[in-house]
């Protein structure tokens, strides 16, 4: 059971803020300030505007951005879901799953630069963030996390896998509840390979439309509390969705590219149904990946025509947000919960003229109300690495 949601966006400092942005059709997608977009093919991206302070507690020295946007997102998602660690869960049965991004590599990045510039004193405490798994590890001492404690990292889809994998725990025994999600920032280095691939937009992103050209990265972090049902009811939780399965496939295709065929999604679609139970005519609504590329926006509607028809509603939500990497399995869970609980689907913003390769129906130009029972959200990443979570409303 999903009892709670957090999270941090371009579009604001919380869901509600987030939600309501999304609602309304709004683009958080604006020029670059992390640093100078100078010699890029593009200088806008997804960056959270206004970051929260930390909690009373939270660690505040030598934390990155990355660390910084997760603790306060998961603060949001433990506050929504009211579950205090030793009286409600005893610490040893409550564990943490995260997607790892470029972590603390932002701090690194400042740490090589200064080296280059000729500072022969840069901060050495600058790379102590660096390894991915920094944002669990952080998370896990201050929340008194004694449960199974695992960082995932397989690009975009980071954060869609620590989902499933939670659930597995929880599933076999290990946990009775867990903290799953992700949060990533901009950095030099993704920002910069992104450009050189070609894969950007220099304007906003424009999800299955005919005029995309490419991404726009960006920022987030997205938190779940999930909890067995037994013990989500023995302490009057809100749940707020069922979490009914997951499918994880490799296309083994291209390092960068997905199998244009669609062949290598649909397998995920199908491993999520199985896990889940469900028979494709059970889903109603598929959050896609949708990074607003040449390649990837034909592939993932094919997939998705492939497997659940023409009457599927679909959105993307990279328009609005940006594509935010290892985060973007963990805010997009969130999100199609909040469209299971509100029977609202964001617009896909960016998508005026819909691209004939991407024949499905996507929600664009306003929201659309639709009675929503069950939801797919899928990330597909760099290496062929896809996921697809499934959700249910809770009635």
């Amino acid at each position: 059971m999903v009892t709670g949601l957090g999270a941090i966006t371009a579009l604001g400092s919380n869901l509600a803020e987030t939600w309501e942005g999304l609602i309304a059709g709004r683009c958080g997608i604006g020029p670059l300030t992390a640093f100078s977009p100078e010699g890029y093919r593009t200088g806008t991206a997804g960056e959270i505007k206004s970051l929260p302070p930390l909690s009373t507690g939270m660690p505040r020295k030598r934390i990155s951005r990355a660390d910084h946007v997760g603790l306060v997102a998961l603060a949001q998602a433990f506050e929504d879901s009211g579950l205090t660690v030793g009286r409600d869960v005893p610490p040893e049965r409550i564990g943490i799953v995260l997607g790892g991004g470029v972590s603390g590599l932002p701090d690194s990045e400042r740490f090589l630069l200064g080296i280059v510039s000729g500072d022969n004193h840069p901060r050495p405490t600058l790379p102590i963030n660096h390894p991915p798994d920094s944002t669990t590890d952080l998370a896990a001492r201050h929340w008194n996390l004694h449960g199974p404690r695992s960082t995932i990292t397989t690009a975009c889809s980071s954060s869609a896998i620590a989902i499933g994998y939670a659930a597995d725990l929880m599933r076999y025994g290990y946990a009775d509840a867990m903290v799953v999600g992700g949060s990533d920032v901009v950095a030099r280095l993704t920002y910069g390979g992104f450009n050189s691939l070609r894969s950007v937009d220099p304007d906003p992103c424009r999800p299955f439309d005919i005029r995309r050209k490419g991404l726009s990265l960006g920022e987030a972090g997205g938190f779940l509390i999930l909890e067995r049902e037994d013990a989500a009811r023995r302490r009057g939780a809100g749940i707020r969705a069922r979490f009914l399965g997951y499918g994880i496939t490799s296309d083994a295709w291209h390092m960068t590219q997905p199998d244009p065929s669609g062949s290598a999604g649909a397998r995920t679609y199908r491993s999520a149904l199985r896990a889940a139970s469900l028979e494709p005519n059970e889903v109603d609504f598929v959050n896609a990946h949708a990074t607003a590329t040449p390649q990837n926006d034909p592939a993932e509607a094919l997939a998705i025509r492939t497997v659940f028809g023409q009457r599927v509603l679909v959105n993307s939500v990279k328009g609005s947000l940006g594509h935010t990497l290892c985060a973007a399995g963990g805010i997009e869970a969130v999100l199609t919960v909040r469209s299971l609980e509100t029977g609202i689907i964001p617009p896909t913003v960016g998508c005026e003229e819909l691209d004939p390769a991407c024949p499905v129906d996507v929600v664009k130009g306003s929201a659309r109300e639709a009675p929503i029972r069950i939801a797919v959200s899928s990330s597909f990443a760099f290496g062929g690495n896809s996921a697809a979570v499934v959700f249910g409303r809770f009635e």
